[in-house]
């Protein structure tokens, strides 16, 4: 018998361009830390977009934001004021402790800003020569799908077929602090990193690594561009990943959660010195700071906020971890994470056991072939996360060794 979920995946395979391998389920509504399919079965997800959906689903102060504003105006673009871009960059300044920021749209978009920050202060302020500027970056990074982020990708997935690849960047091990050092030359204007690497599986680096890489940084005169795109606004169980080390670098790059899931919203934010260069004419955006999006950040902002979703994390995620810690299986390799960013790693294919995990009702994604992520939102209960450990436990135990 062909389910509703059958004939809506069947749409999607005839027309759109297969750049992705969901698994099947058609999800049809959410709220909190759940969401349910187009056949009423409730899941946990396990994902949240990920880490798009911090708050949870349809956070009503965010929802009731979105709304309000859809009455009033929604697209002014930024040749022209409105009454909410000043108010919500000043929000997102007292969270960073940045002097200013700049709103994009997308998490690449917002990289592609700090790329072009990066390289413009190389040129105005450090004195690099034209067109010498170099970025270091990390092997298995995930910055986004652009053409320039792909060139500077070690995933083979994402960046063959693509080239020519930009010019200008160059690649270093994750987590190796000596290395970074070797990499600097007089051309060296930024680093861009990922405090923790998601897309790569929850990889955390060496303890003391941040902190080395801040003292790397500025002793040669090198901006320290952190990605906190996934790992931002509480991910982690602190307000930035980079919190851990009480490191602060010098460009946030911002996204995901910075709208709660409801609206495409990222922000570069950074000190006077760098972002300050850019003048009318130099970059830009339709949508970014637009009523909509400004709205709808600052609701998002302040949920983090008021809710201390950052200190939930931190409870809620050493309290999922030390539960998965006990599970027993000889194909697993590694229990791991931060905060609600966890993984679990094994030493075979995934995808059979995140496919038995959607069967019992837990959305989560493999990634690498052998690991599983899991980022539920932060307004997960202990009690919840206990469902849901029962959950992960059960198709554990029946993942063939």
């Amino acid at each position: 018998m062909t389910t509703k979920t059958d004939r809506l995946i069947a749409l999607v395979d005839k027309h759109s361009a297969h750049n992705y391998h969901p698994l099947p389920v058609a999800i049809a509504r959410a709220k909190g830390p759940f969401v349910w399919d187009v056949e009423g079965k409730r899941f946990f997800d396990f994902l949240s977009a990920y880490s798009a959906i911090n708050q949870g689903h349809n956070h009503p102060k965010i929802v009731a934001a979105a709304k309000k504003q859809l009455g009033k105006v929604a697209l002014t673009s930024r040749a022209f004021h409105n009454e909410l871009l000043g108010p919500f960059l000043e929000l997102l300044c007292h969270v960073t402790g940045k002097e200013r920021a700049l709103p994009m749209n997308s998490g690449a978009e917002a990289v592609e800003t700090a790329i072009k920050a990066m390289r413009l202060w190389g040129y105005r302020r450090k004195g690099v020569a034209e067109n010498k500027a170099e970025i270091i970056v990390c092997a298995q990074n995930f910055h986004g799908r652009t053409t320039t982020i792909v060139g500077f990708s070690s995933d083979n997935d994402s960046r063959e077929g693509f080239g020519p690849a930009t010019p200008g960047f160059k690649m270093i091990p994750y987590g190796d602090a000596a290395a970074l050092e070797r990499a600097i030359t007089q051309n060296t204007v930024g680093f861009l990193f990922e405090p923790i690497q998601g897309e790569a599986g929850v990889i955390i680096p060496p303890e003391g690594w941040l902190a080395a890489v801040r003292e790397i940084c500025s002793e040669s005169r090198v901006l320290m561009c952190a990605d906190e795109i996934q790992t931002g606004l509480g991910r982690t169980g602190m307000m930035f990943a980079c919190d851990h080390e009480e490191v602060v670098p010098d460009l946030y790059i911002l996204g995901k959660a910075l709208s709660g899931g409801l609206y495409p919203v990222s922000a570069v934010c950074a000190d006077d010195e760098v972002l300050g260069l850019f003048t009318p004419g130099t970059h830009g955006s339709t949508f970014g700071g637009s009523p909509m999006a400004c709205a709808i950040g600052m609701a998002a902002l302040k949920v983090i906020l008021d809710e201390k979703l950052p200190q939930k994390a931190a409870k809620t995620g050493a309290y999922l971890k030390a539960l998965l810690e006990t599970l027993e299986h000889p194909l697993l390799k590694d229990v791991r994470g931060r905060g609600l960013m966890l993984a679990l790693e094994f030493k075979t294919r995934v995808r059979p056991l995140v496919e038995d995990l959607l069967k019992r009702g837990l959305l989560a994604k493999d990634t690498h072939a052998n690991t599983i992520r899991l980022a539920p939102p932060l307004t997960l209960t202990e009690a919840q996360a206990k469902e849901a450990f029962a959950i992960i436990k059960k198709a554990v135990a029946a993942f063939p060794a």
